[in-house]
This record gives C-alpha cells, structure tokens and sequence, in this order.
C-alpha cells in the first residue's frame, strides 16, 4: 500500500487514545453516537438492559447560509435502576454549540466539540477497547463530547443539541451535510428530518441527492422541507443543496473525476423561475383531452374520467385553448379543432363531457391521430392527455404500428401525455407515445382515483415557463462541439414548468471548463442561456453522481429492449443487439451496484463453481433470460405495468436508492441489502466477507495480494488513508473487506465478534 505515516505517528495517536479513554469514566457506560447506535464502553460485564435510542428528529433551520442543526435524541432505560451515559455527535467542520440540554434533574449539562484529531483519538480507544471498527467511519469529523449524566429508570429522556455552523457555497450554489452512518445495520431507528430554508433572495430549487424529500415553498425566499416517508430508515448522510435564482434559468455544476471515462461525471442542476416574474409574458397552452369511453370503462372510472375532464377544463386560463376527443369503436369529438376557453365555451363542454358515457371497444390508433391532426392553436404550447383502460381492441391493433403511426402524424409536435388504467393496458406502448413526445406516462392503479391522477399532473403542467428547450456544448471559442461530453442521460430535456428543476447527467472527456448553451420558448420569447464550469472543482465528494448516471443509463438501456419488444419478429432477429445492451447492463449493475428485477440475481452467489469468464457468461446468460421474458415479453399486466413503473422511476432518477428498491411481477416492493454503495466503491456480500464489484468475476478461491489485520500499525495507516481520501464509510460493513488498492487485492480482516453485530 502507498500509505505513508510513520510508526511515530500512530504511536502518538494512540498514545493520545488512551489519555482521553481516561476521560471516559470507568464504570460500565452507554456512548450514545445518534448517528449509529448505543454502546457500551468500557463494558467489564454485560448490560442486560442497555440504554436505547427510541427515535432522533433533526430541524435544520438555514438563515442566509448559515445553518442551525437542532438534535432532539430520544433515549429509553428499561433497566429497574439509573444508567450513566455520554454523547458523542460527529459534525462538520466549522461547528459551534450553541446549546446542550436534557430532562430530569442532574449536575450542570455541559458539551464542548474536540477537533478531528482528538475525535479520531476517541474513536480509536472504542474501537480498540471493544475490537469493532464501526465508528472509525466517522473519523475526519470534529466531535462534540457531552458530559456524562444518569438516564432514569424505566423512563425516556430526551437530549437537545443545538449547534450551527456556516453552509459552503459554489455559485449560486449552498450545500448542506449532515453526517449520518453508512451503514443500513445502524438505521433500525426513524429518523424524523425538517429544514426551514430562509434566503435574502428567491431560491429558486431545492434537491436532496441523498434522500428523497418533500418541498414546500411557503414564499419565494422560504421552503420548509421534510424527509420522504419511504426514506427515513435510508442511511447514509443527509445532503441537501439549493440554488439562488438568478435572472432566468439558474445552473450549477456537481463533477466527479474518473480518469477511466475521459474526464469525469457530471450532474447539471438546474431551475427556472417558480414564481413568474411580474408582467412577464406567458406561454398559452393548448390542451386536448383524449377520453377512452369503452364498455370497460363502466361505473366509478367512466364517473371518474367525466371529472378529471371537467377539472382540467376548469383549470384553464383564459385564452387557453382545449378541445375533447372520446373514443370506443368509433372517434367523436367535442369541435373540429381546438377553442379558447371563455365563458360560452366552457358551458358547453361542461354539457359534452356530462353527455359521454361507456360502451363498445378500444380504438386507440384513430383516437390517437384524430388528437394529433389538426392544426395547433397559433403562439401556444400543445398538449395531450390521452386516458385508457385497456389494449387495442379496434382497428389497428398491432403495438409497433400505432406507436409508428403515432410518431409519423404528430407533426405539430404535441406533447402526449398518457394515462394507463389499470392492469389491462400496453404499458410499453404508453410510455413509448410519452416519452418520445417530449411527455410522460402515469399509470392509474386499481383502486386508485383516476381524476386525483389527471389532476395531479395538470397541476404541474401550469405556467410553462421554458418550451422546447434545446442544450448545445460549446468550445473554449464559443464554437459548436460534440466532443466535450458524452452519454447524456436524459438525451432531450422536456418542457419546463413552474418549479422544475433540471438535473442532467453525463460523462465530460477532458479536465477543461464544461460551456453549456440552452435555447427555446422562454415565458412567450426566443431566449439562449450560457454557463460556464471548471471541472478541476471536481471532487470525490460527489460519488452520488455516477451512481445517478448509471441508473439512468440502466434504465435506458431497458427501455431499448423493452421497445424492441413490440415486434416479436424484429427482436428475434435482434438477438446480437439484446447480447451487446444486456452486456452493458451487467456491467453497469455490478460495478455501480444498482440492481433492477432483471439482475437481482447478482446479489447471491450465483454459481461460485465458475470462475473467471465462466461466471461472467454465467451472469449474461441470467440476465439475457430475465430481459427476454420480462422487459420484452411481458408488455400488460400487472407485470407489464409493473416494469413500467421501475423504468420511469429509474429513467427520472436524481436521488440515490440504495436499497435497490423496485416493484415485482407482483407489485410487491423489493429492496436488496447484502450490495452496498460505500463512497465510490460497490461492494457484494460473499458469505463473510464483503467483496469489491470488479472482483467478482474472478476465481471463487480468489487470493489476497496482502492482508491488513485489524489493530495492526499497518491498520491504521490504511484508515488513515481512507480518511484521506474520503472513503472511511467502508468500515461501517463490519465484516472482512476484499477490495483493490493501486491495482493489488487487499484482505482486510475484521475482528470476528465485530462481524456479527
């Protein structure tokens, strides 16, 4: 290993270890470390009833970039008699305490925060005392140290820390971290989190690329934010960004450097203005309302249809314009073309939408070309929401010849939005007509309501802020280039509306400045957008980000087959094509550890009797069989529906999923654990051991180049070395780590009472 500190060096962090261990008192304690878990230190016998961590909520409150974390833990004795207890809280650099605090009655609470060296020194003397490697993840923070103090018996006691600290900023760009354990063995306690975002000036987008999170913008300088209910047992640290508005679109850059792509990976972030500027102009919309009134149409959804039509109808501005299409066997139509909405017009689609009523086939084709003939509303942005509940039963029926019929006559350029109700429906066909219209696809599932679903995304198509934008690379001269970045995921950036935001990945090739130019409609005017970023800002930091173009990238790739699946005959002579995608999808899934349902497989063991290429020929066949059968062969559905759903997910992702959650053939929710995403390394569960991704396919009795003992000299220099660069998470694991370093395997081994906790 190229790891240079000396034995001097480690001889006085341990030296410094052991005078703070005797700090620590030496009857039996709990160390409360929010961020991970409850242990006891130094434990000369077991506890039967340990202290417990019951729940932590966190509110951030950010003030013109200077942020106050408030830390309420909640800690729960069931032991008959009081227990002592301290806390260690890892946090950024920067961090002042503002206040420490808990129930009950006890000497004066007290809290100071020791900087990374004597925090790493602490860290050690647990680490070393109790022969778990765990907390050394957090090495590299500062630590704020709390005074010891009795927890009551049988009761709940509640501990509040506040601290503050000044947010970095990039730009127009302000980042927030709040340091939390990589591992998913620690987050077996909710953690409730909420941010209060105030700004001298308009924010003009929040993003989360950790965790998914829910955003409410209370004014144009406040947003109150809360964690996802799906998110709260996610681990990992929290990270939140936002971006000050500027005068139109905002931008900023988030680069990660991988030499073996060219340059790196990037994610623009991006946002328009959510609040429309005063007496700005506007860009009208036209919206044609595509009904599917077939005999399964029958009961509460035709009732439902009926007013999610009145709705968006209602919805309108005016001079808008819209026009409604019903369709079973036959087409009709509420006018020829499109109207303006005023007072006369809209009582009479009221009536025509009352007046429609179900029976008879599915005749999606004509309803289809009949939406997209005529002529558009001049100055306006054209949409379609097209609604059905079942496959084509009239007409054209074949899925590859509507979706080519679809695409010839849409010469307007109109944006079709589709609605899928329920199982029985062509979900590739749908997000087919969506996606390569510029839109999306929604599916409705049983039970669901399908007006809230129409109405929904009505909602988010208000205020068109930016159409047809249209992004181009630029030289250092300003010139036209199509060499600076590749693999753009997405590859065309739809229409933007109030309060979106743009999140674009890619690969960039070199270390020179990214020049990026966006043209289109901006608020009714022709309006280019230029900005500039150095990629020598690139960091390590931003490991999210090639795990984020690879997701998508997966999921285009998916899609691909997926669509060539509507041929049967043009994807059996396709089979060269669907070996070289599937290729690249076991490629992408194992060295980024993002698993769908097509490559779950690569979480087990697999056949550990091949080696070498034999397991690589084992994994494409796996995942070649799973494609044809699934993604190509199951077009509707609860399956076909299902697929669809983790597509567009994936296809739309800016947040990491590292549980690798995704919807069975069942609809059944699905998380894989045993891949982990630590920093920028992926790591597999192999029986005890956890195994870097590039070392899979090789022999099953795969020998180590060296062996790194815990509570060696050569030990810590290796979690120096981690510290140094960034990747200490990994220790998080808890078991043996198989992993490369300067291009030799490494075996680090764990202590085996470690590796069962």
């Amino acid at each position: 290993m190229n790891v240079k500190i000396s034995s001097l060096l480690v001889t006085s962090v341990l030296l410094m270890a052991c005078a703070y261990a005797q700090e620590i008192p030496t009857d039996s304690v709990n160390v409360i470390i929010p961020q991970s878990r409850v242990i006891c230190y130094p434990c000369p016998r077991p506890i039967p009833q340990p202290v417990q961590i019951s729940g932590v909520a966190v509110n951030i409150s950010i003030q013109q970039q200077v942020a106050t974390t408030t830390m309420e833990i909640s800690l729960r004795n069931n032991a008959p008699r009081p227990q002592e207890a301290q806390m260690l809280v890892p946090v950024p650099d920067g961090a002042a305490i503002r206040s420490f605090g808990f129930d009950g009655v006890s000497k004066e609470p007290n809290a100071k925060i020791l900087p990374k060296a004597e925090a790493e020194a602490i860290y050690r003397s647990i680490v070393n005392k109790l022969r778990d490697p765990a907390l050394l993840e957090f090495a590299g923070y500062n630590l704020v140290r709390s005074s010891v103090f009795p927890v009551p018996a049988n009761a709940t006691q509640k501990v509040t820390l506040v601290y503050e600290n000044l947010l970095p900023a990039d730009g127009e760009r302000i980042d927030y971290v709040l340091p939390r354990s990589e591992s998913f063995a620690s987050q077996n306690i909710p953690w409730q989190i909420t941010v209060d975002l105030n700004a001298k000036q308009t924010i003009a987008t929040v993003y989360s690329p950790t965790h998914f999170i829910s955003s409410n913008r209370i004014s144009k300088e406040r947003f109150r934010i809360s964690l996802g209910d799906n998110t709260r047992l996610e681990p990992g640290p929290f990270r939140l960004s936002y971006l000050l508005e500027q005068n139109g679109v905002t931008a900023s850059l988030l680069a990660y450097p991988d030499p073996s792509v060219g340059g790196g990976y990037f994610m623009l972030l991006g946002a328009v203005p959510a609040v429309r500027p005063e007496k700005s102009p506007s860009i009208k919309r036209e919206v044609i309302i595509v009904l599917d009134r077939s005999g399964s149409m029958q009961g509460e959804k035709i009732e439902q249809a009926r007013a999610a039509a009145l709705q968006v109808v209602n919805g309108l501005n005016d001079g808008e314009s819209f026009n409604i299409i019903d369709y079973s066997d036959s087409v009709a139509s509420f006018a020829e073309q499109a109207v303006v909405k005023n007072a006369k017009s809209i009582e009479e689609a009221r009536a025509y939408i009352r007046r429609i009523n179900s029976a008879g086939g599915t005749n999606i084709h004509d309803a289809l070309l009949e939406a997209l003939r005529p002529e558009p509303t001049a100055k306006t942005l054209p949409l379609v929401l097209f609604l059905t509940d079942g496959l084509p039963t009239v007409g054209e029926r074949r899925e590859a010849a509507i979706r080519e019929a679809v695409k010839q006559g849409n010469k307007y350029n109109r944006r079709i939005f589709t609605f899928g109700v329920g199982y029985d429906v062509n979900a590739p066909l749908l997000n087919a007509i969506a996606s390569e219209s510029r839109a999306a696809s929604t599916f409705v599932l049983p039970k669901e309501d399908v007006e809230a679903k129409v109405s929904q995304l009505f909602r988010r198509l208000s205020g068109p802020v930016f159409a047809d934008p249209e992004l181009t690379m630029l030289d250092s001269s300003g010139h036209v280039t199509t060499r600076a970045v590749k693999d753009l995921m997405p590859a065309t950036l739809n229409d933007l509306f109030e309060g979106d935001q743009i999140v674009l990945l890619g690969q960039y090739q070199d270390d020179l400045p990214l020049r990026f130019k966006i043209n289109g409609n901006y608020l009714g005017t022709a309006r280019s957008f230029e900005f500039k970023f150095d990629t020598k800002a690139a960091t390590m930091r931003n490991s999210y980000v090639p795990r984020l173009w690879a997701s998508r990238r997966i999921a285009y790739l998916i899609d691909q087959i997926r669509q060539m699946g509507a041929d049967r005959n043009q994807f059996a002579k396709d089979d060269a094509r669907v070996k070289e995608l599937v290729d690249e999808i076991v490629r992408l899934s194992t060295k980024f550890g993002i698993l769908t349902e097509y490559t779950a497989f690569l979480a087990t063991e697999g056949d550990l009797a091949m080696g070498g290429a034999g397991r690589r020929e084992y994994y494409l066949s796996q995942a070649e069989a799973q494609v044809k059968s699934k993604a190509a062969g199951v077009r509707s559905g609860v399956g076909g529906v299902s697929q669809e759903m983790n597509v567009n997910a994936q296809k739309a992702q800016a947040t990491m999923n590292r549980s690798n959650v995704f919807y069975d053939q069942n609809m059944k929710r699905v998380e894989i654990r045993n891949v982990q995403q630590i920093a920028d390394r992926t790591f597999f569960k192999r029986g005890n051991r956890w195994v870097e991704a590039q070392l899979l396919e090789r022999e099953k009795d795969l020998r180590a180049d060296q062996e790194i003992e815990f509570g060696t000299v050569m030990f810590d220099e290796f979690v120096a070395r981690l510290v140094k660069e960034g990747r200490q998470g990994m220790l998080a694991l808890g078991s043996d780590l198989l992993l490369t370093i300067d291009g030799r395997t490494i075996l680090v081994k764990m202590p085996s009472d470690a590796k069962t906790q």
